[in-house]
């Protein structure tokens, strides 16, 4: 038998030998206990993405010194997150929040109590109960189908045993439905309730959760303008001054079918998107997402020429955005929305220790489940925290740049240069909501605090000494002037000020004690949509400029299809944005009143401010690089385009490089992913002093054909 010291001499030994992890699974279980995502873990420890990824999935392990950090940092959540054994599969109750307790208010407050929570990837989970207009597939015998030739190239969408023909079909008069990857099935429903059923018990579309505590999406069946003459629906559905109230009356006769085979509408009733349910009953969710392309489901700003493409066209566009982004549930707008909720879900399956139930818990990093009043100064004039306080003190405003120099500061030199160039900032918003820090609890008043970059929030403070070029926008105000004395700013303008070597004292602020990056996972889901489809598209990350620019000009015509996608995630960003803080809507709407928008956990104006305030402080930090490395001077900035002055037609002949040919580090760079710039327009330099003659904004029409850039909502 081993003496003891025999056995402490063996046991040394091993102490003494190289690190040893956790099993890959474990690695990843850990994370997201901890609501971390692999693109966090890669920044903290200095790799990349894809390395975390092949540490998760045992393709590789870590070496010195980076093995001693990770192994320290697992070890720190093995003892926070514990393992409970293997979760059984059990429904996740109907989302409730728990009351949080009131926060003392106090000018001492110097930074956020909790950490930083982020969002764990897509991993199974207790199964979810259902809510009322969510569905779960019954079973049921399989659809007819058959695989026709594509005309264009399609996406396959991931597999999924539940969901075998992707997440949806245009449905034409034929009876023909096309899914993605070319897929036709035969579906022979001739109402609405029987076309419901055929989707649900037949079809085999829908598409899996984007997060191991969200929903599955419920199948989206689109109509062609044959397909909704033959299910009984009017062609157009006219009759409306407004679009967003376009919908059948009550006494409709497809509206009486719904109701009659016990079929439910959402509170938005039967409109160009319907979606239609039964209540659930234990976990099973019965729900059909319905669009009517004829009736303008798909609004062509967002969605460029797909109300007239074929059906298995419409059907690839909007695979591609299902694959990418997320399965369209109405507007990009509402999509870019609902994107935020899949990737950060309110609750979670939590074990309750005292009965060994699963009960709805708190999901780290979400917005909750109930809504949530805004600070006075961050609210709209209408808000019912405005009107019913008597709040004067003032509003944020935050807003992205509409701003035109001033043509007396022209300078000779500028107005001889013959051309003006429009550089437009890839979908500047989504690179500003990277890594970005916002408040997730209630909003706490406090007076004369000290000011931290790290608190997101709103503050009262007098920026108006601070005097910068003229020639520049100022980056306080959306128009471009010098403030006047003490405004709101939210935290990033702020601290942007105190980067530009000036003191700031606030005189009082709105801040919230929980932060976090939650629009982190929408960020990243987004750019890569949009850097993979540019790259589908001709467009890709290893072009040098001059071939960069020449892809441009040529991307849309490559695949038009592929080129509606990325024009449904551009606006897919800016529409979620917008719709932070929708406003109210309809002539019947009276001052104070709530409104529909203000019951989503998701009405965040501040979170909306901080978005656009980063957009803005990032753009006029590029304009002041600019100036100081080449001495040019913008003529006009709106939203995310700026035009120069420039001696030729390319951007080329204007930004900064390095010797190397490298371009300058902070200055604008051409490139395809988010933040770096692309070329807008050009036009005559005589065309631009012109407009700015007349008080009109050249970014707004560089591009030609009158245009008028998008500003976010």
């Amino acid at each position: 038998m081993a003496s003891e010291e025999e056995l402490f001499a063996s046991v040394d030994a091993l102490l003494e030998e190289e690190p040893q992890l956790p099993p890959p699974a474990e690695r990843a279980r850990l994370r997201e206990a901890a609501g971390i995502t692999q693109a966090r873990l890669a920044a903290a420890l200095k790799t990349s993405t894809q390395t975390v990824k092949n540490y998760e999935n045992g393709r590789s392990e870590p070496k010195s010194p980076r093995l001693e950090a990770y192994q320290r940092l697992l070890k720190g959540w093995a003892a926070k997150y514990p393992a409970h054994g293997t979760r059984a599969a059990a429904p996740e109750p109907a989302p409730a929040s728990a009351p949080q307790p009131e926060a003392e208010a106090s000018a001492t407050f110097t930074g956020p109590t909790a950490p930083e929570p982020q969002t764990p990837a897509p991993l199974e989970a207790p199964a979810a109960q259902a809510t009322p207009g969510q569905s779960a597939r019954p079973a049921g015998r399989p659809a007819t189908s058959s695989r026709r030739p594509a005309a264009k190239k399609t996406v396959k969408s991931a597999a999924d045993p539940r969901f075998p023909h992707g997440p949806l079909a245009v449905l034409d008069g034929d009876g023909s439905a096309y899914g993605v990857d070319g897929l036709v099935l035969d579906c022979q429903a001739t109402t609405v309730p029987e076309l419901v059923e055929w989707t649900l018990s037949e079809s085999g579309l829908g598409a899996p959760r984007l997060h191991r505590n969200g929903k599955d999406s419920d199948p989206l069946i689109v109509l062609t303008a044959a397909a909704a003459v033959k299910l009984g629906l009017p062609e157009r559905l006219e009759g409306h001054e407004q679009r967003r109230s376009l919908r059948l009356p009550d006494d409709h006769p497809v509206v009486k079918q719904v109701t009659k085979a016990k079929w439910q509408l959402t509170q938005r009733g039967f409109g160009p998107w319907a979606r239609i349910y039964r209540k659930a009953t234990g976990n099973q969710r019965q729900c059909v997402q319905l669009a009517i392309l004829s009736w303008d489901a798909l609004d062509e700003r967002s969605w460029p020429g797909v109300a007239d493409m074929k059906p298995a066209d419409v059907a690839r566009v909007l695979g591609v955005y299902a694959q990418r982004v997320i399965t369209p549930r109405g507007s990009t707008a509402v999509s870019g929305l609902e994107l935020m909720t899949a990737l950060r879900p309110p609750t979670r399956a939590v074990r309750d220790e005292a009965t060994g139930n699963w009960v709805p818990g708190h999901n780290p990093g979400s917005l909750g489940t109930e809504p949530m009043d805004p600070a006075p100064p961050e609210a709209t004039q209408e808000h019912p925290v405005v009107v019913n306080s008597g709040w004067a003190g003032g509003f944020l405003n935050e807003e992205a740049y509409q701003w035109v120099r001033d043509v007396d500061l022209l300078t000779d030199e500028e107005c001889h240069l013959p051309w003006a160039v429009g550089l437009d900032l890839n979908t500047a918003f989504l690179a500003a909501a990277a890594r970005l820090t916002v408040g997730l609890s209630a909003p706490d008043h406090f007076h004369a605090p000290q000011f931290n970059p790290k608190i997101p929030g709103s503050w009262l403070v007098d920026l108006s000494h601070i005097e910068l070029d003229p020639r520049l926008p100022s980056p306080f105000t959306p128009d471009g002037t010098r403030p006047e004395g003490p405004a709101w700013y939210q935290t990033h303008t702020v601290a942007y000020a105190q980067e530009l070597g000036y003191d700031v004292h606030p005189i009082e602020a709105y801040l919230r004690r929980e932060t976090g990056a939650y629009l982190d996972p929408w960020h990243d889901r987004l750019k890569t949509a949009y850097v993979d489809t540019l790259a589908d598209l001709g467009v890709t990350r290893d072009l040098d400029d001059h071939a960069f620019l020449a892809a441009m000009e040529q991307h849309k015509q490559a695949d038009p299809a592929l080129a509606a996608v990325l024009s449904a995630i551009k606006a897919t960003v800016k529409g979620g944005v917008g719709k932070l803080r929708e406003r109210p809507q309809g002539k019947s709407y009276k001052q104070g009143e709530r409104w529909p928008a203000l019951e989503r956990p998701t009405w965040r104006p501040d979170i909306r401010a901080a978005v656009i305030s980063k957009a803005r402080v990032n753009m006029h930090r590029k304009l002041l690089n600019m100036s100081r490395m080449t001495g040019l001077f913008p003529l006009a900035v709106l939203s995310d385009c700026v035009v120069y002055p420039s001696p030729g037609e390319s951007p080329l002949d204007f930004l900064p490089y390095a010797t190397s040919g490298k371009p300058q580090p902070g200055a604008f760079r051409l490139g395809p992913t988010p933040g770096l710039a692309k070329l807008e327009g050009v036009q005559s330099m005589l065309w631009a002093v012109g407009l700015m003659e007349q008080g009109l904004n050249p970014a707004r029409h560089i591009k030609g054909g009158d245009a008028v850039l998008d500003e976010g909502e």
